[in-house]
């Protein structure tokens, strides 16, 4: 029987490189996939809907919210974002670790609601970086500001979580996102008993 895959639980400010982290590591491991979360903002240049969001209107995210489809949602920056429960079950139960890539109010709302989950924040290296990755994201000096005061306030909330750490060698910061995976699957509470019975038992 394979294990329960785990649910973690990734968030950053905008542009605190959470996207890029668990893209690589998805790529490194091939029991962990990223969840693909709804939203009703409009396709960034090169998104695909299905692979970096499923982009669906404002009525449709409605009717799933009161058709209960979601295990979170929330408005960020005017728009609506949302985790499908159906697919990270099926995933967990086909012994895949998932991460869950949500903003500040998503993953509250999951404690709140007592989901089984670990929690890592993901801060950047500096306000400075931060603030040139938004501007070069953004259209206006005035929403990337507007969007860096956000990133404050959420970065403020790092206490909430299980871990943290600073992305600022990418290569490091991946490092240190895989052994937080590693180490969560070897917790006592989530080990497969039998074999463990079965080496104290003097088995072989």
């Amino acid at each position: 029987m394979s294990r329960k895959g785990i649910l973690f639980v990734i968030s950053a400010p905008s542009g605190g490189g959470k996207t890029s982290l668990c893209e690589a590591l998805c790529a490194a491991m091939d029991d962990v996939v990223r969840s693909v979360s709804c939203t009703t903002r409009a396709p960034r240049a090169q998104e695909q809907d299905g692979l970096d969001y499923y982009f669906i209107s404002a009525q449709q995210f409605a009717e799933r919210v009161a058709a209960g489809d979601f295990l979170e949602w929330a408005c960020v920056h005017r728009h609506r974002y949302g985790t499908l429960r159906q697919p990270i079950d099926e995933a967990t139960a086909a012994g895949k670790d998932v991460l869950l890539v949500i903003d500040v109010q998503g993953a509250e709302q999951l404690r709140r609601a007592g989901v089984d989950a670990v929690h890592v924040f993901v801060l950047p290296p500096s306000w400075q970086a931060l603030e040139e990755r938004l501007a070069g994201r953004e259209s206006g000096t005035k929403t990337a500001r507007a969007r860096l005061a956000v990133a404050r306030q959420e970065s403020a909330q790092y206490t909430a979580y299980d871990y943290v750490l600073i992305n600022d060698c990418f290569a490091e910061a991946l490092a240190a996102l895989k052994a937080i995976v590693l180490a969560e699957r070897h917790r006592v509470r989530r080990a497969d008993p039998a074999p463990i019975l079965q080496l104290l038992n003097g088995g072989t």
